[in-house]
């Protein structure tokens, strides 16, 4: 029998939400910024004698067949033919349903990993289009990189972002993201912005927040406290809030006075992902 590995899979946060369109399909065409910080889950992965995947996410309320790790897994063995199986399981950090990416995190770690494991030897960009079939998040964590998107989240271009650390607050709830794309209050026409207004500090707001405020008392609050200390933003369709900070000394003192019953963390921005890291020098090593 195999030993444990262990993956990571990164948070992420949407440092711009814009929508600006909507296709005939009904999915909405957005512009963001996805920014991949040094903490999250962790998969932890163990080859199998046999052809069984057993394990997943770990989580209650998600059914075998609702779970982004086994839906990836079988995916990818679908997809090459792979006759192997493997256990699996993860070490939850990323609140569900707090626009972090957790969910897409760990499908894509899934992939990475055990194309890996398997030597199922497909690219990049092959496991990017295959995570795309599991959500419109999960590419970026496939690639690793911070990156600007476009499209569904699809279109992304690898983007270096200067150093920065980051206080994330979860106020512990959670949105209903169907409901928030659905609602007539969505700005939906917004003016498509660039790369250079968004480094240029034009295009820091999220769609989703006044309707998130508007619909959670406690992410209203969570933005009004962390406001105090600067800019809090909104990350994906919520719910967690967060505040970009200059050191990691400054996240630490600000998320040491968060008050209940909020939760808050501490993370770096960075434009490599761990799990790339974690690849590249599997890679090398093999």
């Amino acid at each position: 029998m195999n030993a444990w590995s262990v993956w990571p899979a990164p948070a992420k946060l949407n440092l711009f939400l814009r929508i600006v369109g909507r296709r005939e399909d009904g999915y909405h065409l957005l512009q963001t910024v996805f920014r991949l910080l040094d903490w999250g889950d962790d998969l932890h992965v163990r080859l199998r004698d046999d052809e069984r995947l057993v394990g997943g996410s770990g989580i209650a309320e998600v059914s075998p067949e609702q779970d982004l790790v086994l839906r990836a897994a079988h995916l990818l063995r679908q997809h090459t033919g792979c006759g192997r199986g493997a256990d699996l399981r993860v070490t939850k950090r990323i609140p569900m349903g707090g626009g972090l990416g957790g969910g897409s995190s760990d499908a894509a770690s899934t992939l990475v990993a055990l194309n890996h494991l398997w030597g199922t030897g497909l690219s990049v960009a092959e496991l990017a289009a295959l995570g795309l079939q599991l959500g419109a998040d999960v590419p970026v964590f496939v690639h690793g990189r911070s990156a600007w998107a476009e499209g569904i989240g699809e279109r992304i271009e690898p983007l270096a972002l200067p150093s920065a650390s980051y206080v994330i607050v979860d106020p512990g709830v959670h949105v209903s993201t169907q409901a928030f794309f659905q609602s007539p209050e969505l700005t939906r026409n917004a003016p498509e912005a660039t790369i250079s207004s968004f480094l240029e500090g034009h295009a820091t707001e999220n769609a989703f927040a006044p309707l998130a405020r508007a619909a959670h008392a406690r992410i209203d609050d969570a933005m009004r406290w962390l406001g105090q200390f600067g800019a809090a933003r909104l990350s994906g369709t919520g719910a967690c809030v967060f505040l970009e900070t200059e050191t990691r000394e400054d996240s630490e003192r600000i998320a040491a006075r968060c008050p209940q019953p909020f939760r808050a963390f501490v993370a770096d921005g960075v434009d490599v992902s761990p799990l790339r890291t974690k690849v590249d020098r599997s890679s090398v090593g093999a």
